[in-house]
């Protein structure tokens, strides 16, 4: 059952692996590794029913905006509802030898070296992320 096809891409600014599909009867949409936190991420084909906290808006489709916002570093300044919304089913792989046999089970091109992206990302130095462009703040040190 070899109907998903891994290529190169790019996830959080780091260079990364895909997953995608190759024939109508694949059970998966797609799949991305999360360098990050060392997941690859797999979104199936079935769509389930799942309540999340959408923006309330009203009657131009813009969001209601609070009156009065209490706490703006944990509250947000627009009102939410909660709605009930087609999503596919997410499925997340972490062990190295799941995604190992996941590749070898599904993948027609296993023989790509994705393994390479299981290499532990270069710590950054945070004073150098507060120097970018749109940086909340500046680290002195």
């Amino acid at each position: 059952m070899k109907n998903m096809m891994l290529i190169t891409s790019s996830w959080k600014n780091h260079e990364t692996f895909k997953l995608i599909p190759t024939t109508q009867d694949c059970p998966y949409v797609e799949g991305i590794y999360d360098r990050e936190i060392g997941v690859l991420a797999l979104i199936g084909n079935v769509k389930k029913q799942q309540f999340h906290m959408v923006p309330k808006l009203d009657a131009n489709g813009d969001p209601e905006m609070r009156k009065v916002v209490k706490d703006p570093t944990s509250q947000k300044p627009f009102k939410e509802e909660r709605r009930s919304i087609e999503t596919f089913q997410e499925y997340y792989l972490q062990e190295k030898s799941d995604i190992d046999q996941f590749i070898n089970h599904f993948v027609l091109n296993a023989d790509f070296n994705y393994s390479k992206y299981f290499e532990e990302l270069p710590q950054v130095d945070p004073s150098v992320l507060a120097d970018m462009p749109g940086a909340m703040m500046k680290i002195e040190g």
